[in-house]
Order: structure tokens, then C-alpha cells, then sequence
């Protein structure tokens, strides 16, 4: 299965350190597989997880000012040889991954929203099914990952036109709110979704991590600038809602903890969830 990471945002609610510093290239707390703690990238910490679910083929749609991005994901075999034994092993994996992998760059050199972001992949996309994930929102799970239940609930739902990640929270109206109907414990049938409501109609909010089929495209075309001028996808899931295409959305478990670098608070948090979980 392909993905698509998006990381082309300006990371406005940061600055001034995201003015030159992508948010996506913010340090986060990780751990070794030795469990010595690292710091990392959070788009470090995201493409791993996708690479240990069996992803294999990526595409990052960046934007200006994103060069630090695709410098980390390149290869820098001088600067690795330069290093210390004792300090090699601190790159040898995430190299490894890299080498197994398939990096694809696609440049959205203006920041018009998550929609025209996804909308950009389309050719690299083809008629695949395929993963979005947010450059600056990681799931931590200590045991099965977040990514590897999508996955399954995909293979579970074939005729799914697309998975939704969500979770229960106490204030929504800063997220994308699905209008859900529960199947069982683990899954939600959604009937409809909009984009940082004033009146929520669920509890739940919307997770920067999707899988899609193809015919999302269809309506990623049709939709129109929303709010802040940016093409939402929240608008073109709600296109493949109303043409009668099933959407179901998943939620996060007890066991399983966001981090968010998007803007101050959310930072802060994450660093202190990512280093007492991790």
C-alpha cells in the first residue's frame, strides 16, 4: 500500500521558530530497540511506524521552506562515516529503512489545505488504495500499533470507500467532527462530517491519519475553498458520504496517546506524553 504524508503547513501557531524550522522536524522523544532513549523528528517517528506496518512506498507533499525535510530523509553516508562507532547506531536504522524504501517529493509551494495537499498525490496515487498521515500528528501505542488496526479494518472492509481515525474528546470544535453510528465497540459507521464546527454533532474528533480508495480524487476536484481559504478534506469525505459511498471510522483506545506539535500547548504535551510512554 502506498502512503501519502502531508508536511507542506507553515506551522503558523509556532512561530517564530517554525519561520525556518519545519513543524514537522520537531524533536520528539523516541526509543532505540535496545529501549535507550533518543530524540527524534516527529516525521521520523511517523514514517517509522508506517515502515514497521509493512509501508514501503511514500510520497511527501512538502512546501517551501521544507528543504531540512527531505535533507534528514536523505542518505548522508560521509556524515555517517565521520561519526564515532559508539554514535553510528543512532542512524543505522532509519538508514536502513530508507534504503528499503521507495521516496517520493511532491511540492505544494502554496499552503491551500489539507484537501489540496492529498489532492496533489493523485498521480503518484493512481488507482491504488492508500494511507494519508499528517507530517505533525503521531499515535503512540504500547502495544498494537494504531496503524496496524487500519490496516486490518481495511483488509476486514474491502468495499470501504474510506477509514477514518478518531478520538473522544472533550472540546471537538477545533477538529474535523465525523456524525457517527456505532456498529460495535471498535468501529462507527459515519454519516456525515464538517470541518471545526460550532455545534458539534459528535464527541469525537478526527485524527490527520485516513485510508482512502482512488474515487476520493473524484471528489477532492469537486470541492470549493472553505474556511481559512484552504480546500478541506472533511468536504470531500462529505461528498463520498452523500453519493452513498461507505465511510467508517475507528477510534483510539485507552492505550493509545496523540501527539501534536501544531501549535504551543499540544507541543508541550506531547513531549512529556512521548517521554514517560515511550
Amino acid at each position: 500500500m502506498k502512503c501519502v504524508i502531508t508536511a507542506a503547513g507553515k506551522g503558523t501557531r509556532l512561530l517564530p521558530l517554525t519561520k525556518e524550522l519545519p513543524k514537522e522536524m520537531l524533536p520528539i522523544f523516541g526509543k532505540l530497540s535496545n529501549g535507550e532513549k533518543i530524540i527524534m523528528p516527529i516525521l521520523q517517528l511517523i514514517f517509522e511506524d508506517l515502515y514497521n506496518n509493512g509501508i514501503r512506498n511514500y510520497c511527501f507533499i512538502i512546501g517551501r521552506s521544507k528543504r531540512s525535510i527531505k535533507d534528514h530523509f536523505t542518505l548522508d553516508s560521509l556524515y555517517h562515516n565521520k561519526l564515532p562507532n559508539s554514535q553510528k547506531f543512532f542512524l543505522e536504522s532509519f538508514y536502513k529503512k530508507i534504503k528499503r524504501s521507495n521516496l517520493v517529493w511532491i511540492n505544494q509551494n502554496v499552503p491551500l489545505g489539507f484537501g489540496d495537499a492529498v489532492k496533489r498525490s493523485e498521480s503518484y496515487i493512481g488507482n491504488d488504495d492508500f494511507i494519508v498521515h499528517g507530517g505533525d500528528v503521531s499515535i503512540l501505542s504500547k502495544s498494537n500499533s494504531t496503524i496496524s488496526r487500519l490496516i486490518k479494518t481495511y483488509n476486514d472492509n474491502p468495499s470501504i470507500a474510506a477509514i477514518l481515525l478518531c478520538k473522544k474528546i472533550t472540546n471537538p470544535k477545533n477538529y474535523g467532527v465525523p456524525e457517527l453510528v456505532k456498529i460495535n465497540s471498535s468501529l462507527f459507521s459515519v454519516i456525515g462530517v464538517e470541518e471545526k464546527p460550532t455545534k458539534p454533532k459528535s464527541s469525537y474528533g478526527l485524527l490527520p491519519c485516513y485510508i482512502f480508495k482512488p474515487i476520493i480524487f473524484k471528489y477532492l476536484h469537486k470541492i470549493k475553498q472553505g474556511k481559512n481559504n484552504e480546500y478541506q478534506l472533511t468536504d470531500a469525505i462529505k461528498g463520498l458520504i452523500s453519493d452513498g459511498h461507505k465511510v467508517i471510522a475507528i477510534p483510539t483506545t485507552t492505550s493509545e496517546f496523540e501527539l501534536d506539535v501544531g501549535n504551543v500547548q499540544s507541543y508541550y504535551d506531547a513531549l512529556n506524553i512521548s517521554f514517560k510512554k515511550c
